[in-house]
């Protein structure tokens, strides 16, 4: 027991560090220098490409990099029913940081929507889905709810 709460704290604090930290990697690009056309790295080389220079192309990467996995870790943390509802920005996220990989993609944010519109009608559909299995639940709540504070202040009746 003990060390499940251990363990529950440890992901807590390394979930909530991703989290505070994650947004810093947006400048990133200004540690580059400017003229820079290919980095070289411990991991390996880093080319401008598409947008010849290396801090344009950290910029890009980094703005959609950065969304998407602060949406993906609110996909994995989040316990309630409408959670598949992030899985479209998601998806809008992770083709436009295709895109920006993509060197011989031209036009940035352009053809993705064409593609997430699929993905999108299904979650639509699975959530419209959800919500009509739900809705005789949310019903019987609020009656519950209603006969409770009915039950608590009833009326009396005067002769």
């Amino acid at each position: 027991m003990k060390n499940n709460k251990r363990y529950s704290l440890l992901i807590g604090s390394v979930i909530v560090l991703l989290i505070v930290t994650t947004p810093y990697l947006l400048y990133l690009y200004q540690s580059i220098p400017s003229d820079t056309e290919t980095l070289n790295l411990f991991f390996g080389k880093i080319k401008g490409g598409h947008y010849q220079l290396v801090s344009t192309y950290i910029y890009y990467f980094f703005s959609k990099f950065v969304p998407l996995i602060l949406l993906f870790i609110w996909f994995i943390t989040n316990k309630h029913w409408w959670v598949h509802a992030i899985i479209i920005p998601i998806s809008v996220y992770l083709f436009q940081l295709i895109a920006v990989i993509n060197d011989s993609e031209q036009y940035i944010d352009e053809v993705e929507f064409i593609y997430t519109v699929p993905i999108a009608a299904i979650i639509v559909a699975i959530l419209y889905f959800i919500r009509s299995k739900m809705s005789l639940y949310i019903k019987a709540m609020d009656l519950k709810k209603e006969m409770d504070q009915k039950m608590k202040f009833p009326k009396k009746f005067n002769d």
